[in-house]
């Protein structure tokens, strides 16, 4: 099995791994030393956290006291330059306030720069930033099998994402070596798919004069980014011919037009642009189609080693019913959280809009009684501008129990980052290994439960809503 080593976790009654002798420990006040982590993180990102104080100076009893604190979480968004709902950083956090969230989580691919900008203005307007990262892989195994993981498209790919990340600015050297080569892949194949997108419209009849550069410049026009900020994604490169389209093509003669690029009549309005972008992916960028450059994605320890190097909690993003029919992966939530473990991931989290609350629920609780942390959120990753509290399919309301677990989820990565940028270990380990100065589960996960309640308590009172 693909995977991170077996000595990368632990196995219950083994013996500890002695501290290598040059990293020195920063043990958290009133537990034992256990492993070791990198002294306090100074990014501007983290001035927040510092503001809340140092871990030795929140006292134990308001830890233990700390009570569920009645929450509306998002742990799961992308900002721009990432394809996004939102056109600025301002625009997500704004609406964030005016919505009453209280914890937002940002998990970009690929690059971090954002991340300070998204951490200020957050903060003021009192909402709790966390930040993460998303990693699309493949499990070599699998894709042979012909297994579907968490991607109903594609056997073999896996997302995996990475929650309470704390070393992005500046990146270390370990984790920017094994971002350095997701980057250039991932550059690499968007160069290559755009210029045969561009060869399909220029039979097609229409000169876009689209290259790779040209998409990424287009992304900065839009969002005000810096250029070597912008990693381009498929609906990237989808938006920016559909646009092209749109631009040089008259409505009445576009429908001709994408009829000879696609080899098929177009099924949707001359003037919906977004249903173009997807029938543009759907009829020229999938496997099989004239544009598709076949993946060159990272193996799972690769994204487990850069999650891990960044100082975050390796986290599962569960599809579940999403896909119809589930995907095979996830089909038997048993064997789901059996392999979860066995590769070291003890999070998981949903976008609940894509589940029937029901199935949602199942997964959730099944999950959540295993021993995982549980998180969610909403993704914002296509143009619709849905609100931002998770809800499930067609709005329907998730269930109290379950909505409890994804407030006990965000409290608990809440205090993995605040112990992390504190140099502190966290929920995890730099080895992605579970905290092990808790005996079960159970233990680690109301201890850091608790710990987020009181952080996120602190904030409220030194960072007001606005």
């Amino acid at each position: 099995m693909t995977g991170p080593r077996r000595d990368w976790y632990p196995v219950r009654g083994a013996r500890r791994q002695r501290r290598a002798p040059d990293r020195p420990a920063v043990p958290v006040a009133g537990r034992r030393e256990n492993y070791t982590m990198p002294l306090a993180v100074q990014s501007p990102a983290a001035t927040f956290l510092h503001e809340i104080g140092h871990p030795e100076t929140l006292p134990l009893q308001e830890r233990q006291d700390a009570p569920s604190v009645p929450l509306s979480v998002n742990a799961h968004i992308h900002l721009p330059p990432n394809f996004s709902a939102f056109d600025t950083v301002q625009q997500a956090v704004d609406l964030a306030a005016e919505q009453e969230i209280d914890v937002l989580g940002v998990s970009n691919y690929y690059d971090f720069g954002v991340y300070g900008d998204f951490a200020a203005r957050a903060v003021g307007r009192g909402v709790f930033p966390l930040f993460g990262t998303e990693i699309i892989t493949l499990i070599p195994d699998l894709l042979r099998d012909g297994v579907k993981i968490n991607d109903p498209g594609n056997p073999g790919k896996m997302y995996l994402c990475g929650k309470g990340i704390a070393r992005f600015d500046p990146l270390p050297a370990p984790a920017r070596e094994l971002l350095d080569v997701i980057r250039r892949n991932d550059a690499e194949r968007m160069a290559a798919m755009t210029a045969r997108l561009a060869e399909v419209f220029q039979a097609a009849g229409l000169d876009t004069g689209l290259d790779a550069e040209a998409v990424k410049r287009q992304v900065v026009r839009r969002h005000g980014s810096p250029l070597d900020t912008v990693y381009l994604q498929e609906r990237h490169v989808a938006q920016a011919f559909q646009e092209a389209v749109f631009e040089r093509v008259p409505p009445a003669e576009r429908s001709a037009v994408l009829e000879r690029a696609f080899g098929t009549p177009s099924k949707v309005p001359a003037d919906d642009a977004p249903g173009v972008q997807n029938e543009i992916r759907s009829h020229l960028m999938k496997a099989g189609k004239p544009a598709f450059v076949e993946e060159t994605f990272v193996g799972f320890d690769h994204a487990y080693r850069l999650i891990s190097a960044l100082g975050g909690i390796p986290c599962y993003p569960t599809l579940a019913d999403g896909a119809r029919p589930i995907c095979a992966y996830e089909e038997s939530v048993e064997r789901l959280i059996a392999d979860l473990k066995e590769r070291g991931v003890f999070c998981a989290e949903f976008i609940p809009v894509r589940n029937d609350a029901e199935t949602l629920a199942g997964y959730v609780r099944a999950l959540r009684a295993a021993g995982l942390v549980v998180t969610a959120g909403t993704e914002h990753n296509t143009r619709d501008l849905i609100p931002l509290a998770p809800a499930g399919l067609n709005g329907q309301p998730v269930p109290d129990d379950v909505q409890a677990i994804f407030r006990e989820g965000a409290c608990v990565v809440a205090a993995h980052q605040y112990l992390a940028f504190h140099g502190r270990p966290g929920f995890v380990d730099d080895r992605g290994r579970p905290n092990a100065d808790y005996g079960t589960d159970e233990e680690r996960i109301g201890a850091f439960r608790r710990l987020g309640a009181a952080v996120l308590r602190r904030f409220r009172e030194t960072h007001p809503a606005s």
